[in-house]
């Protein structure tokens, strides 16, 4: 009986062992999977850099309410850049550093992706990057991925590729053209795919300068540009000086064939609602609408979700640029990680570099310097906005798409002085 009691007492023991052993590692289980990043916001690029945090966290949401990744839940982590290149640097030496993050991706935009650049060099790690536009042309980092319509071949005059495509398709072809942008990283990159561009069409530069990013007075640029009398003006830019080259531009009476292409901002509500009237017959640049052939249930069931927290949140209300992109690319990290099985930093960029990503702006596939494989960028323009309510931006009618031809809604209204004169 004693020896009975012994051998229960030794078997109650070894299970208690092997309990107490298992719990520390049910815990550990259970540790969250960190995603690190910086984002837009406050400064110029806050009103894009929230509406992408949004779209994140409901990423984050949706993860967690179907048990996270690689059986754990997951956690953002992130601190706002101020819109201000200068404050990367020590944000992602923290989350490296100092947080320890399991993975790092970029906030919004190539200003302040290409500042994190060295430090995710330096730590080996994985960088998928949010709207950036040829960063890595700069670094040949062979594990970075660039998540952003512009791409292929030529990642530089992918990006406005649409507008010198429409223009030189008017009779009689356009012959000069005027460049200008901010002194900055991404303006800088778009002016020297513009500069290709113009060389293959032919066209004449007839103005190509760049304004300190602090100007505040766009009047006396929109005047030297007009004293050169240019057939297109192309104004590569961010949001604030935006809406300065709009105003000003409306302010001078620009004459000019076709004017925009490559403004960053347009594409915001707050912004577009802003300017109302000022925008009709510009022609810029845009990613995905919910109106294009390439709008996916996906992509609308996704945008219905948003738009029903966008309110209390504080953030853009229709959310059809950065927010499917945002999710999107925490989609391709998500699917990244499982399929590699691993958040080992090489396994990630390995699976990255040779499988097909399923989103909701589209199948994705990388391919040099970490660009998409094929370029997806549309042209648009502007037409029959009347006031500044944001509810006429959900109407197809004011933001026609012009290029591609297979995904176009209408053709362009050309000269730019003539569209502006019929809106």
């Amino acid at each position: 009986m004693l020896g009975r009691r012994l051998y229960q007492a030794a078997i109650w023991f070894a299970a208690a062992v092997a309990l107490a052993c298992a719990a520390p590692a049910r815990a550990a289980d259970q540790t969250p999977i960190t995603i690190g990043f910086g984002m837009a916001l406050t400064g110029g690029l806050a009103p894009n850099g929230k509406a992408a945090l949004l779209a994140m966290q409901i990423w984050q949401d949706q993860v967690n309410a179907h048990g996270g990744l690689l059986g754990r839940p997951v956690k953002l982590i992130y601190y706002d850049d101020q819109s201000n290149p200068s404050t990367v640097p020590g944000i992602y030496t923290k989350l490296l550093d100092v947080d320890h993050v399991d993975l790092a991706v970029s906030g919004y935009g190539t200003n302040m992706i290409a500042p994190a650049m060295p430090i995710m060099i330096q730590h080996k790690m994985t960088f998928l990057s949010l709207f950036g536009l040829a960063v890595n042309t700069e670094f040949h980092y062979p594990n970075y991925f660039s998540f952003v319509p512009t791409g292929g071949p030529e990642p530089k005059q992918s990006f406005a590729a649409g507008f010198f495509a429409t223009a030189m398709a008017q009779n009689p072809k356009p012959k000069t053209l005027a460049i200008v942008g901010a002194d900055a990283e991404f303006p800088h990159n778009a002016m020297d795919g513009a500069r290709v561009s113009a060389k293959q069409y032919n066209l004449k530069i007839v103005y190509d300068h760049n304004y300190p990013p602090s100007t505040t007075d766009y009047t006396p640029i929109i005047r030297a540009i007009q004293a050169t009398n240019p057939d297109l003006v192309l104004v590569c830019s961010y949001p604030p000086d935006t809406v300065g080259m709009v105003r000003a531009a409306n302010e001078v009476g620009l004459k000019a064939k076709m004017f925009g292409g490559g403004m960053v901002g347009l594409q915001s509500t707050a912004i577009k609602a802003q300017l109302g009237p000022l925008l009709n017959g510009i022609v810029d640049y845009d990613f995905w609408l919910p109106w294009s052939k390439e709008a996916s249930p996906d992509s609308l069931t996704f945008l219905k979700e948003y738009q029903a927290k966008a309110t209390s949140a504080g953030v853009d209300p229709l959310g059809y640029y950065l927010p499917p992109f945002a999710y999107g690319y925490m989609q391709v990290l998500q699917q990244a990680v499982e399929g590699a099985k691993s958040l080992d930093q090489g396994k990630l960029a390995d699976y990255l570099r040779s499988h097909t990503f399923k989103t909701v702006v589209g199948d994705v596939k990388f391919g040099a310097n970490g660009e998409w494989s094929q370029a997806r960028v549309l042209e648009t323009q502007f037409r029959n906005i009347k006031g500044n309510s944001v509810d006429q931006f959900k109407n197809a009618d004011t933001e026609v798409i012009l290029w591609p031809s297979s995904l176009a809604t209408g053709k362009v209204e050309y000269p730019y002085t003539k569209a502006k004169a019929t809106n």
